[in-house]
């Protein structure tokens, strides 16, 4: 999300053009680091789908258990919003994990890091 919003930047801003090839390699280097073993992408996929989960049971919005301690406000806070907020940044999370395991796992091609 930061590269996507520093090409934007870029487009209009000469500091942020110069520093867009370097945060270009650093995210490709994240990417890849993040779909080298098993464990790692269980991982990062149990996560984008337990926030995809939270954001449907914000959606849901289900009643304020007994067992809550804090005031009900404080219960599910942020509503519909918040849910919808949660299902798409799950969603985006699969599909760029996805995209990763795509790129670098099965190719096995890391990126190029210029020195």
């Amino acid at each position: 999300m930061i590269f996507a919003a520093m090409a934007i930047l870029a487009r209009q801003y000469e500091w942020a053009g110069r520093r867009l090839e370097p945060l270009k390699q650093r995210a490709l280097t994240g990417a890849a680091r993040n779909v080298e073993t098993w464990p790692r992408i269980a991982a990062s996929t149990l996560l984008a789908i337990g926030l995809i989960c939270c954001g449907v049971a914000w959606v849901w919005s289900p009643s304020v258990p007994a067992w809550w301690g804090l005031p009900n406000r404080w219960w599910l806070p942020g509503g519909l919003a918040a849910g919808i907020s949660f299902v798409v940044s799950g969603l985006v999370a699969l599909g760029l994990i996805t995209w990763s395991y795509r790129r670098f796992h099965r190719s096995g091609t890391p990126p190029a890091i210029e020195p």
